[in-house]
């Protein structure tokens, strides 16, 4: 089924978010910022699950009905193999996943969900030198993901595989978490230097960096912190978001659904929203905030699985 969308301007919408360091809440940021962006301004927001351990998928939905989409092939890692290893047609549609997050007035966010599988699938892209096809889908997936969402938001695993540096290159913007330590910002400097290899293909703009689950009592901590603002080429962001017991619990999948101050309370729902107005400006995309959810996107009707109506998903086979 092709889209037949509202016609607009193609914006530059697309946002890549990892670090080489894993344990920096990458995952939850994703989910925070998509839940904030589709509560506080009406934004429709497609998450992009490209980590194998699909955390992000599991923060959104319940894991039974993460398994079920699993189990029916209807995962990242689905619409990926047939695409790049079969090259046979598969609409990236067809694996988007309406309904999904448990904040009551978050509802316009949307999943394509991921599969450990997606380990195996970058294995054999690197084993039949497929990088280039690789990087032709992403990319023809996010120019037309550009035309459906507002904002496209990329969980990337930690590391540099081959799918993520496709990511890295056909996005238009990737934001660094990192934690205010050593180890992790480390792993900043490794991304950089691999950002500098090959500059001819294109990179993704660095939106910033934000410094994560930051112990604001920490005079170490303080002390990274100033180490990075001290590099302007870090694009530091200005807010900065704590180490919360909140946010913790923010990955945690609940039934029924909450409301958005339920799961983002006092402090911490304040540094998030704050964080996500700074994304928009710097995107280009400020607007003033809204309590009213944007109108979802007309996506394919999907029905609700026999089990579960917390996710209402497609019950047909991807293309092959």
């Amino acid at each position: 089924m092709k889209f037949e969308g509202r016609p607009r301007i193609v914006m530059r919408n697309t946002v890549a978010v990892m670090n080489t360091k894993g344990g920096v809440g990458k995952s939850t940021l994703v989910l925070a910022v998509a839940e904030t962006l589709s509560t506080y301004h009406g934004k429709n927001v497609l998450v992009v699950d490209s980590d194998s351990q699909a955390s992000v998928s599991s923060m959104l939905m319940t894991i039974p009905n993460l398994h079920r989409l699993q189990q029916n092939g209807l995962t990242m890692v689905d619409f990926l193999v047939a695409r790049v290893l079969q090259d046979a047609p598969a609409d990236w549609l067809r694996f988007v996943v309406r309904n999904v997050s448990d904040v009551d007035d978050a509802q316009s966010v949307f999943l394509i969900p991921s599969d450990m599988q997606l380990t195996l699938f970058e294995r054999e892209v690197s084993k039949v030198s497929q990088h280039a096809r690789l990087r032709a889908v992403i990319g023809e997936l996010l120019r037309e993901a550009r035309n459906v969402f507002d904002i496209i938001l990329i969980d990337c695993p930690p590391g540099l595989s081959v799918l993520t540096e496709s990511w890295l290159r056909e996005a238009d913007f990737h934001i660094s978490p990192t934690k205010a330590d050593y180890i992790s910002v480390c792993g900043l400097e490794v991304f950089r230097r691999f950002k500098a290899l090959n500059p001819e293909m294109g990179f993704a703009e660095n939106l910033g960096v934000l410094v994560n689950m930051k112990d604001l009592g920490s005079p170490t901590e303080e002390d990274y912190h100033a180490w990075l603002l001290s590099n302007p080429e870090n694009r530091c962001f200005d807010q900065v978001i704590p180490r919360a017991i909140a946010l913790q619990e923010a990955a945690r999948f609940h039934t029924p659904d909450r409301s958005y101050f339920a799961k983002y309370p006092g402090e911490t729902g304040k540094a998030v929203r704050h964080l996500c107005e700074e994304i928009l400006t710097r995107m280009g995309l400020a607007s003033a905030a809204t309590s009213i959810p944007a109108a979802p996107p007309p996506l394919p009707q999907a029905p609700e699985t026999p089990d579960d109506t917390t996710a209402r998903v497609s019950t047909e086979q991807p293309a092959t």
